[in-house]
């Protein structure tokens, strides 16, 4: 058992009914916390660094917690479960640790990769509806594999190279994901701005952030190509089989994905709130706040409710899917962010949604511009996939050789490495 070559403590909290054990000038030992846990959450970091709080020599006199070595191993074990790393100087921690403190038999790096191998396992073992927790009855029953030390710190070095060498590949592929995101936002942009034709005679906007358009385009406000039909305001009574209701959670930019519904109404308030004008194919569903300024093009039969915060928008001759195209580009954010108010719970009013400047084509070209920016998408949504598909993978294969270095199923050797 892992008590057996290693000493388990727990963390502790000194009482904040005590402003003396806080006083500012006073608290100088490291004390890791939940709130520095960001530092542990993708297994790269071995090192615990600085700390957002420290705690008084007085109040650990007067807790139970305890300023633990450098070279203890740190387990989270409440909210966020199963993160580990190693103190590189005397520290503290709160009671959402559990920490180990090697003996002579146990090298602590080779400990910290046993623990991030057994992920899996912190899985099965966290207990607790709502705030899921490792109990110490269970961390004081975990069990170790025990090489000889030799060999302890081998398979540490082993996994410090090997790991590193993944994490470096999976840092270049999330790179070009960024630049596909980047190229993707790029192409959306130039092609409601200034079309397919490079060659078309082209006119200033006058306005900076649009620049010159196409010369047979115009700009005008949404509220002249479209209607924008504001959500019903009312909390409707939720039902567990009945018609989808779209608020922003379901809004982002593209496509309306009714499969991430998660609230449904009866018959009744479908009615109520669908009195105006019910959605269909071929409109927009527009946010208000949340996912702020995300125009979601409906592109199906099925019949559904809006939400709070949502607008509706709709037009009997302008295309849409080009329209959603729009507002979801550069050109449409910028003018979000010009509109939005609130410091902290950020929104957009109906009458600044109608006031929104859109580049405006023919109806015949937004069409076929809507159609290329469809293809593009799709080849670029292709290539994006079979990145995210590698960086699953690699992710996947980190995790497994892990657990096999740690439990002896990899050849270590120099050679082998």
């Amino acid at each position: 058992m892992l008590k057996l070559v290693a000493q388990v403590e727990s963390g502790h909290t000194p009482s904040r009914n005590h402003p003396e054990y806080w006083v500012p000038e006073d608290c100088v030992v490291p004390w890791f916390s939940l709130a520095d846990i960001w530092q542990l959450r993708d297994g790269r970091q071995t090192y615990l660094g600085d700390t957002k709080e420290a705690i008084s020599q007085l109040g650990v006199a007067n807790s139970g917690a305890r300023v633990l070595p450098a070279g203890t191993v740190v387990l989270s074990r409440t909210a966020s479960v199963g993160f580990s790393g190693i103190m590189p100087r005397p520290m503290a921690t709160t009671q959402d640790f559990v920490n180990f403190v090697c003996g002579p038999r146990l090298e602590n790096r080779f400990l910290m990769w046993v623990l991030r191998g057994m992920k899996p396992e912190f899985e099965r073992l966290r207990r607790g509806s709502t705030h899921k927790t490792i109990y110490m009855p269970d961390l004081l029953q975990f069990r170790t594999p025990l090489p000889p030390l030799p060999t302890q710190k081998a398979i540490a070095d082993f996994l410090d190279r090997k790991t590193a060498a993944i994490d470096a590949l999976i840092e270049k592929k999330q790179k070009l994901l960024d630049l596909l995101a980047e190229k993707r936002a790029a192409l959306i942009n130039q092609a409601v701005t200034k079309g397919l034709d490079p060659d078309v005679p082209m006119k200033d906007s006058g306005i900076p952030w649009i620049g010159e358009i196409p010369a047979h385009w115009e700009v005008v406000p949404l509220r002249r190509c479209t209607k924008v039909i504001d959500c019903k305001h009312k909390t409707p009574e939720y039902v567990d089989d009945g018609f989808p209701i779209v608020s922003t959670t379901e809004v982002k930019a593209g496509r309306l994905d009714l499969t991430s519904v998660t609230r449904w109404v009866g018959a009744a308030d479908y009615r109520d709130m669908t009195d105006n004008r019910t959605p269909a194919r071929g409109d927009i569903i527009y946010s208000r706040n949340a996912s702020l300024g995300a125009a979601a093009y409906v592109d199906t039969n099925e019949p559904f409710a809006m939400g709070q915060d949502v607008v509706l928008i709709t037009a009997a001759q302008s295309d849409l899917l080009y329209l959603s195209y729009q507002l979801n580009s550069a050109v449409g954010m910028t003018q979000v962010d010009l509109a939005c108010i609130g410091s902290t719970f950020k929104r957009i009013n109906v009458g600044d949604i109608k006031k929104i400047q859109v580049c405006l084509p023919p109806p015949t070209e937004a069409a076929v511009i809507a159609s290329h920016i469809d293809l593009e998408l799709q080849r670029h949504g292709a290539l994006q996939h079979c990145v995210e598909q590698h960086v699953t993978r690699l992710h996947e294969y980190r995790q497994a050789l892990i657990t096999a270095a740690v439990t002896g199923q990899v050849d270590i050797s120099e050679e082998a490495a």
